[in-house]
């Protein structure tokens, strides 16, 4: 295998999609065994990466009822870069069968010999991850919770048309808090936020973008708030704080957001419900009508 061929495979994971849901539990999975390899650790008992994955899971995937780390341990293996202790019957395993067997997993010998060779193959892959996968938001957020050291990293190009029209529809101001500081005659600190991921299928058009400062655009892609499809801002119960919380966050909590320059860009009922379902850690806090 070349490193080519290896970079194709990490892109065509088979991941689980319907109707834009995310499944983001093989790419967490990989960067957790890219981090370990940088520690020189090859082998994974499932029973320690239990727990890291459901952490990341929480923290990094959509609001679920459960959730399965056992499903992308024993699935990766189809891949082609992943292979297992043991035998396992992936139509027919469970989370306690890998505990009671200690099964182990991690990178095949493959793989294995190619990130062993090529350091820097290591971040490349891992970058390659993170830009299909999650915004560039919550990268290092990602990053630091994996314990995964990207020294040399490339930033990744954005369409700046996308950002100027979305910057345009709402005037160069926070569509939250209004926020527009230049500093001589460039904006800083706003940006063009996608509502539906690009990552997940969102369209690069002005009724999936809303500006928002650096500040707010993090706090909405991490889940702590979302909009309605009325545009009013809604907090998260489990959001909570001291310095910060009142002023960035609940100040606005039930208010409408700024409406764009031209009712066609406002944003549409789909992608906002997309961002409620996968990205927002509600039930919303409680507000009065």
């Amino acid at each position: 295998m070349e490193a080519a061929d290896l970079k194709e495979r990490i892109s065509n994971l088979t991941i689980w999609k319907k109707n834009g849901q995310r499944a983001p539990h093989k790419p967490l999975l990989l960067l957790i065994g890219l981090a370990e390899i940088q520690r020189n650790v090859m082998i994974l008992p499932y029973e320690l990466v239990r727990e890291k994955m459901k952490a990341l899971l929480m923290e990094f995937g959509p609001p679920r009822k459960s959730y399965h780390p056992e499903e992308p341990f024993v699935r990766l293996v189809s891949d082609g870069i992943w292979e297992l202790s043991q035998p396992i019957d992936k139509n027919n395993f469970s989370e306690k069968q890998l505990i009671v067997n200690q099964v182990t997993g991690g990178f095949n010998a493959e793989v294995l010999e190619l990130l062993l060779s090529d350091i820097l193959l290591i971040q490349e892959l891992a970058e390659l991850l993170l830009n299909e996968h999650f915004p560039a938001t919550v990268h290092q957020d990602i990053l630091d919770e994996v314990g995964l050291d990207l020294s040399i990293r490339k930033k990744r190009a954005r369409d700046p048309h996308f950002r100027d029209r979305i910057l345009k529809a709402y005037e160069y101001s926070c569509a939250v808090c209004g926020f527009n500081v230049r500093l001589g005659n460039q904006l800083v600190a706003i940006d063009a936020a996608h509502i539906q991921w690009h990552q997940a299928g969102g369209p690069d058009t002005e009724e999936n973008g809303i500006a928002l400062c650096t500040l707010h655009h993090k706090l909405f892609d991490r889940g702590v708030f979302t909009i309605t499809e009325e545009r009013k801002m809604l907090v998260a119960e489990q959001a909570h704080g001291t310095s910060g919380f009142d002023e960035w966050l609940m100040r606005y909590h039930g208010k409408e957001v700024r409406f764009p320059i031209h009712p066609a860009y406002k944003p549409k009922d789909n992608f906002i419900n997309w961002h409620v379902k996968e990205v927002f850690k509600g039930p919303a806090r409680y507000h009065i009508l």
